[in-house]
């Protein structure tokens, strides 16, 4: 078996992998596939196993920003991760995997995320759970009395407003010191933006895209900056409760909607839960934020079987808002985790959790509660890949 990058040419024998793997896509959704797959395949973000000339298995990374406490990450989002019936329990997978994390890290991708499909093959590989995805159902009526005091204008939008669009995602995550949302490239916003089942309006400070599906609103993305650019995109989607019976869209739990909504609430939750993975350790802390407040130090020593470069002590110190992760001299106290628990510390987890399933070990009770303090955050999703 060899990993390599997948050519033009042996996209449709990945496509009936996929099939296969996922079942039968209409016509329109083949087309949107090799599209964006063979773009994929051109920047060296498509991975394949092959058995000579034979494809078994393939894996796309998605390039992405991520927020980390308010700061954005290259990352890289894994996708598409399939395997040929007949190739499964060879362990295909798991060497393609481990593959797609060394050319995640040649790349310069500091972090990593995905939605798994199997829980033990990428925590094997080093990922562990962080958050989920919150996909909520809110009767449209709710919202019948949200209005700004100062109504503000809006326009209808399109592919040109692509970086218009990411410069009010960048301005939205870093105020709210948001951890776990991503934000696509250009290219893609531009295809997504030109989407004409879709309804897409823009203000100074606040994008919505929502489409009908079939008596309720699909909301793929609504981000605002400011109270009256919220309070006039959400009574946009209220002023069409005489048709629209809910509105149903991925949205950040602590979204400023739940305390502008009517007497009814929301109507349910779904959770998709993600998992991600520190790939550059260094790099990972460094480029994070952190609380302003927190002046702390400790050592940790940290066990990464795919990325021997992650793996040994690493002195981690914090001031201003700031990280670094700096090899360290053998310390008697150093709290002992894997790669995949030290990513579950970066995405917030308590270390309370982490000891109570045993993946954290050693340092101390001062250790854990720096741990806690530094590493805060509620991650959340509002992309699906």
């Amino acid at each position: 078996m060899m990993i390599r990058d997948v050519a033009p040419a042996d996209l449709d024998a990945l496509l009936a992998i996929r099939v296969r793997s996922f079942g039968h896509m209409s016509a329109g959704e083949a087309e949107e596939w090799k599209a964006k797959y063979t773009l994929s395949a051109q920047e060296g973000l498509l991975l394949g196993a092959y058995d000579g000339s034979r494809i078994m298995a393939g894996a796309r990374i998605a390039d992405f920003r991520q927020w980390w406490y308010g700061r954005p990450l290259t990352c890289a989002g894994i996708a598409g991760v399939v395997v040929a019936p007949e190739d499964r329990g060879k362990g295909v997978a798991r060497t393609m995997i481990r593959a797609v994390v060394e050319r995640a890290a040649a790349l310069g991708y500091p972090v990593s995320a995905l939605y798994p499909s199997t829980t033990p093959l990428y925590r094997s590989c080093g990922w562990e759970h962080a958050g989920a995805r919150h996909y909520y159902v809110i009767p449209t009526e709710s919202l019948r009395s949200v209005r700004p005091a100062h109504p503000v204008a809006l326009r209808r939008m399109g592919p040109g407003d692509a970086a218009e669009v990411m410069l009010i995602l960048h301005r939205v995550y870093s105020a709210a010191r948001a951890s776990g949302p991503v934000c696509a490239t250009e290219v893609q916003w531009r295809q997504w933006l030109g989407d004409d089942r879709a309804f897409l309006y823009i203000a100074d400070d606040g994008f919505i895209v929502y489409r009908w599906a079939g008596d309720a609103l699909h909301v793929d993305h609504l981000a605002a900056a400011s109270e009256h650019t919220a309070r006039t995109l959400w009574g946009l989607l209220g002023s069409t409760s005489s048709t629209a019976k809910s509105i149903r869209a991925a949205l950040d739990p602590a979204d400023p909607v739940f305390h502008m909504l009517g007497e009814r609430g929301v109507l349910g939750v779904a959770l998709t839960p993600w998992m991600m993975r520190v790939v550059d350790l260094p790099t990972a802390v460094s480029a994070r934020g952190y609380p302003t407040s927190v002046t702390a130090d400790l050592t940790l020593d940290v066990d990464d079987p795919v990325r021997p470069g992650n793996t040994g002590l690493w002195r981690l110190t914090f001031t201003k808002g700031e990280g670094t992760a700096e090899p360290a001299r053998p310390a008697d106290s150093a709290t002992h985790v894997g790669v995949g628990a030290f990513s579950a510390l970066y995405a917030g987890v308590p270390t309370d959790a982490l000891r109570r399933s045993g993946l954290l070990t050693g340092g101390s009770p001062a250790d854990d509660e720096v741990l806690d303090t530094v590493f805060a955050a509620r991650p959340y999703m509002i992309d699906h890949f």
